[in-house]
């Protein structure tokens, strides 16, 4: 089969698209045929090595894993003998280190589910990640109820577009904030109001809101404690410049030093992939209430060029990659 490596860290050069042994399931396993994967910025610091901290888990000096990608959507091939929830012929979605190939294979036990009737695999391979990273920002960090105000910044990006739909769906009322290219975007996909952040700075405005979802880092968070109620939450899952060393930490740390002094909450998230969110989402996208947006398709082959178009920060949605 064919599939994406890189045997060192640095930029998307350091990529190659070889030929791999085809995986075989285990006992507890599913072989998917990958139809399509998506790209995220987790590729992009993986490749990378960046920041430094990553190493810990990936290898200090190269790769332990020279595979690339957690996302993909495709049909079941084969299962081991002791799965029970999957067959033949399924179709799938999930998260599996390695999704950058023809073929994946994923512990049944973990995050693969049934991908939803409705979407494409292209649309369901944009999810997982991304969706999953929404869900829990906003249901399990941010505590989301409806009828409150819920601030998306960065609303058109990959995790942007999910949290703006996903706030809907719980009841809220959902304030995108993106560029002036976007606005049409963001208001297409449910949000009640759009700042375009070009021409209106939110943190000086007269609007208070319940929860803040930071997807990209561009005000202090003085600046965003000022448009917060009371008992605000305020969640960063984001950050433009996140340094190779620590200087991503500068505002979890912030947010330590300020929380004594403070009703709000401030809290940075990372997201845990799993079957259950995963099921989750697949129920929003039957139902109609999520629909993922898709900005670029790329062949596997050319997963450079979409990595490098990723990082340039533009990418209204998701990034997929198809598989022939």
């Amino acid at each position: 089969m064919k599939g994406i490596v890189y045997r060192c860290y640095g930029s998307p050069d350091v990529l190659r698209y070889e030929d791999l042994a085809k995986p075989t399931a285990a006992d507890n396993e599913v072989l998917v045929k990958v139809h399509a994967a998506s790209v995220n910025p987790l590729d992009w610091h993986d490749m990378e090595g960046t920041p430094y901290i990553v190493r810990l888990d990936a290898g200090f000096g190269k790769p332990e894993n020279p595979r690339l990608g957690v996302d993909f959507a495709g049909t079941v091939e084969a299962v081991g003998k002791n799965v029970k929830q999957f067959k033949p012929g399924d179709e799938v979605f999930g998260g599996r280190a390695g999704a950058f190939a023809e073929y994946v294979t994923v512990r049944e036990e973990r995050a693969v589910a049934l991908k939803p009737s409705n979407v494409s695999f292209e649309q369901a391979a944009s999810v997982p990640i991304a969706g999953i990273t929404a869900l829990q920002a906003l249901r399990d960090k941010g505590q989301i109820h409806a009828g409150q105000k819920v601030l998306i910044n960065g609303a058109s990006g990959g995790v942007g577009t999910f949290a703006v739909q996903i706030a809907k769906a719980y009841g809220a009322d959902v304030t995108g904030v993106c560029s002036t290219r976007n606005v049409n975007l963001v208001r297409s996909i449910g949000a009640d109001h759009v700042i375009d952040y070009t021409r209106e700075d939110f943190t000086k405005g007269a609007q208070h809101y319940d929860l803040i979802l930071d997807n990209v880092g561009t005000h202090s968070l003085l600046e965003y404690k000022r448009v917060l109620n009371p008992k605000g939450i305020f969640v960063m899952i984001g950050s433009t410049t996140p340094g190779n060393w620590f200087a991503w930490l500068a505002t979890p740390i912030e947010g330590l030093m300020l929380a004594p002094f403070v009703s709000q909450k401030f809290g940075m998230f990372v997201a845990e992939l799993n079957k259950e969110d995963l099921a989750t989402l697949g129920d929003l996208m039957q139902s109609g209430k999520v629909r993922p947006v898709i900005d670029t398709r790329y062949k596997l082959s050319e997963t450079p060029e979409a990595l490098r178009y990723l990082e340039k920060g533009h990418a209204r949605g998701k990034v997929v990659l198809t598989v022939e």
